[in-house]
């Protein structure tokens, strides 16, 4: 059996007169449309054609979601926002865990 990997890397240009953290749609190597869509459907904050800079990972495990499971952007979504709650949970369990 062969297994290939790919390497797959992003270029994201910061605009300072955005402020800092954002970060050009364009420069996502997504397509600008579904970024819009995302930021229509709440998942991510848009302004100025630009995302937060910290939401960037977000859109790319809904990405990654649709095109290796096939999964449909809503529900995309919210597998990624279980992830993310049951990580904030196991970091609220560790830090319980460390206070005793």
């Amino acid at each position: 059996m062969v297994c290939k990997y790919y390497l797959e890397i992003y270029r994201h240009t910061l605009y300072p007169q955005e402020g800092p953290g954002w970060v050009d749609i364009n420069s996502l190597g997504l397509h600008p449309e579904l970024v819009q869509r995302l930021g229509e459907l709440g998942v991510v904050e848009i302004r100025n054609g630009c995302v937060r800079a910290d939401e960037i990972s977000k859109l790319h495990k809904i990405i990654r979601l649709r095109r290796s499971l096939g999964v449909n952007l809503p529900g995309a979504c919210i597998i990624v926002d279980l992830l993310d709650r049951i990580e904030e949970l196991e970091q609220e369990i560790e830090r319980l865990r460390r206070r005793r």
